[in-house]
């Protein structure tokens, strides 16, 4: 038997802001109105194959995943459609997404992928459009799952860290083997032929040890369509690697700002960068669909092994039980839309400490990740841990942008 969190002697964290001090009737008084579900992070299995040290699923505070089932039933999974539609039909989105989750989803085996897959766009496609996804470590991925990806229309977002040694450096199995040659491996068929469409992008884990460059054309090696660079999940509690006391310190953006002026000097373009192409869309005075960047509302819900609804994963990385939410008799999904920590993420610059409200970039960062702002005691309403690397990134795009307007204006 798996030890629960309680056994494992987790700390009991005290309420703290949003949990407390953001009342969601007086906001409804105001005007606000929460905003659906259009994302569901279905967890088919919630183990994984890899051991990799730096997860905030396995690796940090909080240990729920221990208490989950290990696969999705059928069953269940069914009773999350039901759910789904439900919540889909009352608020009307013209589409959703549903990304197949983990730990690696494909432990859940072929037949049950692509059960669950027939199921979705059974279930889905009569009353929205479906987008079907899939995370993976990619060490799975055979033949059969390409097929079934290909039938059922599923994109697939593989994580990989760059070249072998940047991968390997983190990104082991149990016994302590790299897994870069098998992710190669599966790339490399997804680069065959009709095949091509089917991958998405990659997603890349910063790591300050590996050379950015070096890590970046590990990366373009696999002719990606998008790449997504991901900062480590730290907070003010449990800082991340790297990242000094001296608040002029700047670790991540000087990682990260030789990358860009590789990709944005190019004389064609590589890939499309995520965490680039929102800066650059703020910058302008745009809008983005992120869970990083600006001030959009979030619109993520995790359904768990179990059937149970939850708040995403990378708070895993702040307290043991931060991604739980209330049950009761109502959709789950509707009645989440009400909880405070929901709320939280969908006010805007409301939710942000007066530091960040004050900064001129705040449009732009958005405060950075919600969850790196954590502080134990006082919750989320903090700057975030990486506000220095952002606005020193954030400045330096701004800066090649200016710089390159004043050209074409001026000659």
């Amino acid at each position: 038997m798996e030890p629960t969190s309680v056994a494992l002697g987790l700390p009991t964290v005290r309420k703290s802001w949003p949990e407390t001090g953001l009342d969601v009737a007086e906001l409804q008084r105001n005007g606000f109105e929460p905003l659906p579900f259009t994302e569901f992070l279905l967890k088919i299995h919630s183990r994984c194959n890899l051991a990799c040290d730096y997860c905030y699923i396995y690796e940090m505070a909080d240990q729920s995943w221990r208490e989950q089932p290990k696969a999705m039933r059928r069953e269940v999974f069914d009773d999350a459609l039901r759910t789904i539609a439900d919540h889909v039909r009352r608020f009307g989105p013209p589409a959703v997404s549903l990304v197949f989750f983990g730990g690696e989803p494909l432990m859940a085996g072929h037949a049950d992928l692509e059960y669950f897959a027939s199921q979705a766009r059974a279930a889905l496609e009569p009353i929205t459009a479906v987008n079907l996804a899939l995370q993976t470590n990619g060490v799975l991925l055979d033949d059969e799952f390409l097929r079934i990806c290909d039938d059922w229309d599923i994109g697939i977002t593989v994580s990989l860290d760059g070249d072998e040694r940047s991968h390997d450096r983190h990104r082991r199995d149990r016994r302590g083997a790299g897994s870069y040659s098998r992710v190669a491996a599966a790339l490399e068929k997804l680069r065959i032929g009709d095949r091509r469409h089917l991958l998405n992008g990659l997603l890349c884990v910063i790591d300050l040890a590996n050379d950015p460059l070096q890590a970046y054309e590990g990366l373009l090696a696999f002719q990606p369509p998008k790449v997504n660079f991901e900062i480590p999940l730290g907070n003010w509690t449990t800082p991340p690697p790297g990242l000094s006391a001296d608040p002029g310190a700047t670790p991540y953006a000087d990682w990260l700002i030789p990358i860009f002026d590789r990709w944005y000097g190019a004389p064609q373009l590589d890939t499309r960068i995520r965490m680039f192409e929102n800066i650059m869309d703020l910058i302008l005075g745009g809008t983005v669909e992120s869970e990083v960047w600006g001030l959009g509302p979030t619109r993520i819900a995790v359904i768990e092994t179990d059937g149970s609804v939850a708040q995403i994963d990378d708070l895993k990385a702040t307290f043991s039980g931060a991604t739980k939410l209330p049950s009761g008799q109502r959709n789950p999904l509707d009645q989440a839309m009400l909880v405070p920590e929901i709320v939280a993420r969908q006010i805007g610059a409301d939710a942000l400490s007066d530091t960040c409200r004050a900064c001129s970039i705040h449009t732009v960062c958005g405060g950075g990740h919600y969850v790196t702002r954590y502080r134990a005691g006082d919750g989320f309403r903090n700057p975030s841990v990486y506000c220095a690397d952002l606005a020193k990134l954030i400045r330096h795009i701004e800066s090649r942008m200016r710089a390159d307007v004043a050209t074409a204006l001026h000659g």
